[in-house]
């Protein structure tokens, strides 16, 4: 059964200010002609510093819509987004965002694409390419300096865009979809790779992702959201596995497979009601 935000927090979180509050917060988009349409209505949501929290839901519910008040990216047509106690109203400074698409620039090299985010905050290039390359050798890419986005693999580039994001040390983790356009294979590499690079330096994380098997796996909270329009947030699980966690051995637990089944007998029904939508069984 799910348990309210502040009973899933782990004991450490509890007692550590939020680093990202999202309080009855509704996303409301106008259409033109005086028509509106609502995606996301009233939802709340903490995530502690050094917690990480993923987000499932259907198709199309407002996961992203989430993320994007988290990054200031949008304004709440209701409710307010907090950010270490302060009432966001710009962009999120503190915050690093991982998209699904890559976000390389294809003209430059891994070491340039990494060490852009330190210049363009005025970081001499000289130590900014140095700091670049340490990341590299994080990501397991430090021999691959020199190459550019085409001539890497599809991990590969997500390994640069993590780095890439990484390197200007973010207090928040935004991340949307990361690993959806790769194999599974490769995604349980990348999500091996995230826990220990998060492991070494917790930050508070806000993971969107389709993948149950992949939320659980990585994250300290599951919340699910219901199918729009007027998605809420509609369960919160703690996950009661021990870390550090190794994704293809956690996946054998007993309690993985419980949880699994627990929430997935919720989210199911909205993903019927967001595929019934798309469609046209629904408006």
């Amino acid at each position: 059964m799910g348990v309210s935000a502040a009973e899933a927090l782990p004991a450490a979180a509890k007692h550590s200010a939020s680093a990202v509050s999202l309080r009855d917060v509704t996303i409301t988009f106008r259409l033109g002609k005086g028509v509106t349409y609502t995606a996301v209505s009233e939802a709340s949501l903490s995530v502690a510093d050094g917690e990480f929290v993923a987000i499932v839901g259907p198709t199309g519910c407002g996961k992203s819509t989430l993320l994007n008040v988290a990054a200031g990216l949008l304004t709440p047509s209701a409710g307010t987004a907090d950010i270490f106690g302060e009432t966001l109203t710009d962009l999120n400074l503190q915050s690093g965002y991982l998209f699904q698409a890559d976000s390389l620039f294809p003209w430059k090299s891994s070491l340039q694409n990494v060490a852009i985010g330190l210049e363009t905050a005025g970081v001499a290039s000289a130590e900014a390419r140095e700091r670049a390359q340490v990341w590299l050798k994080r990501v397991g890419l430090g021999s691959f300096a020199g190459r550019y986005p085409h001539m890497l693999s599809g991990g590969q580039r997500k390994r640069v865009g993590l780095a890439q994001v990484l390197i200007r040390n973010p207090k928040i983790l935004l991340m949307d979809e990361p690993f959806g356009p790769l194999d599974a294979q490769t995604r349980q590499i990348m999500g091996n790779l995230l826990l220990d690079l998060w492991s070494a330096d917790r930050k508070a994380v806000m993971f969107v992702t389709h993948d149950l098997e992949e939320a659980i796996a990585l994250s300290d909270r599951v919340v699910i959201m219901s199918a729009g329009p007027a998605a809420r947030i509609i369960g919160d699980w703690r996950v009661p596995l021990a870390r550090p966690r190794d994704i293809s051995e956690v996946k054998l637990d007993k309690s993985f497979h419980d949880l699994h089944r627990e929430i997935w007998n919720v989210l199911k029904d909205e993903v019927m009601k967001g595929y019934a939508q798309t469609e046209g069984g629904e408006s």
